[in-house]
């Protein structure tokens, strides 16, 4: 275990750590600039966790009972029978010349079956079909993938099937959104595509490692949801590459854990402390001291994609970050709504460094003033 790894554990403290997903990868790298998340996630930390220490809990991706068994019936539907409806939708959707295929199971072989001997199976099995020259298509259903994030590795634990049909592997995305008459929620498709990128990054990274070709990978992604109101799946193609450029700047964007964690006082622990009903017992104080010493970068996006939202949004209450990532860049180097106002109404000098942003607020105050009169 490298020093950064056992860094990061005793940041996390006792509390089990969190696994990532696509998900919370694609929410991650939209927001390189923020140490407070970076930090945190690489550390493998709940954030929700924290959040309702502090008293401030965001619900962020959950899914009511009802979705979730919608999504693993149609799930369950796709791939029954060795993935036979899969395949038809791969043949008559999508146009890959499929006759038969073998099928590799990479679930969990038991519940002590850990990630670490999953990924090590995964990575195997997807590394020796890479390297077969084999005619016959290969489902490899979940496998554990690893991607490099801010020198951290990180395991991420998908819900896919990846496909292989010669020397291209194709990423098959199981969503349980409907499409309605051709078309589905925009919002989802996209959410999917970001998702499915980082799946994409996260096998081609594993094929760079062991030294084959990572472009075997396919930046066209098999997107399988239910049609209309029924149950019966359909299948389009996503092209991700424009996700695939956005990740890469973003995660080539993000400071390093190892150069954060040098700031930091080594004593620092944000563990919750969790009672046996694994509720946090922390001093909220003394854990908002905590989270505190690390800086966030909060835009009102934060609020449905981080559950530290809420804590972020009233550390920064009065402040420029809660108007959003345009505003703030347009007021640059001044802090809070308070010293804006003054400055376009002109009840504050300018500082030698704010006369440009002071000029731009006074013109947008009398254009605004003009208007209000107007109608008056």
């Amino acid at each position: 275990m490298s020093d950064v790894d056992e860094r990061l554990n005793a940041l996390r403290g006792a509390t089990p750590r969190k696994p990532h997903n696509a998900r919370t990868l694609a929410a991650f790298a939209a927001n390189p600039g923020c140490r407070r998340r970076t930090l945190l996630d690489a550390a493998g930390i709940d954030k929700g966790q924290i959040a309702e220490g502090l008293g401030v809990p965001i619900s962020i991706g959950q899914m009511s009972s009802i979705a979730i068994a919608r999504g693993k019936g149609f799930e369950a539907k796709v791939k029954a029978d060795g993935c036979a409806e899969l395949l038809r939708l791969l043949r008559e959707h999508i146009g890959l010349p499929v006759a038969e295929v073998h099928y590799h199971d990479l679930n969990p072989a038991d519940t002590d079956d850990r990630i670490t001997s999953r990924l090590r199976r995964s990575q195997r099995a997807l590394q020796a079909s890479a390297k077969s020259n084999q005619p016959i298509g290969t489902l490899f259903d979940h496998p554990i993938l690893q991607l490099t994030v801010n020198g951290v590795q990180v395991r991420i634990e998908p819900d896919l099937i990846a496909f292989k049909l010669g020397n291209q592997f194709f990423i098959v995305e199981i969503k349980s959104f409907p499409i309605l008459d051709g078309t589905a929620d925009s919002g989802k498709v996209a959410a999917a595509a970001q998702q499915s990128a980082v799946y994409v990054r996260a096998m081609r990274e594993m094929l760079e490692t062991a030294r084959l070709d990572p472009d075997m990978v396919s930046d066209q992604v098999v997107l399988v949801c239910p049609k209309d109101f029924s149950n019966h799946p359909v299948a389009e193609l996503l092209d991700v590459r424009k996700q695939l450029a956005t990740l890469k700047r973003q995660l080539d964007r993000m400071e390093s854990v190892e150069s954060l964690l040098r700031l930091l006082p080594p004593d620092l622990s944000f563990d919750v402390r969790l009672d046996t009903a694994g509720r946090p017992t922390r001093d909220p104080q003394e854990l908002e001291a905590a989270v505190f010493q690390v800086t966030a970068r909060y835009s009102p996006e934060c609020l449905g994609a981080c559950e530290l939202g809420g804590v972020c949004r009233a550390e920064v209450s009065g402040m420029v970050p809660v108007l959003g990532r345009v505003v703030r860049e347009d007021l640059g180097g001044i802090d809070s709504i308070k010293e804006a106002v003054e400055l376009a109404t002109g009840l504050r000098e300018p500082d030698a460094g704010q006369q440009q942003v002071a000029d731009l607020l006074r013109r947008a105050y009398g254009m605004r003033e003009a208007a209000l009169g107007a109608v008056r």
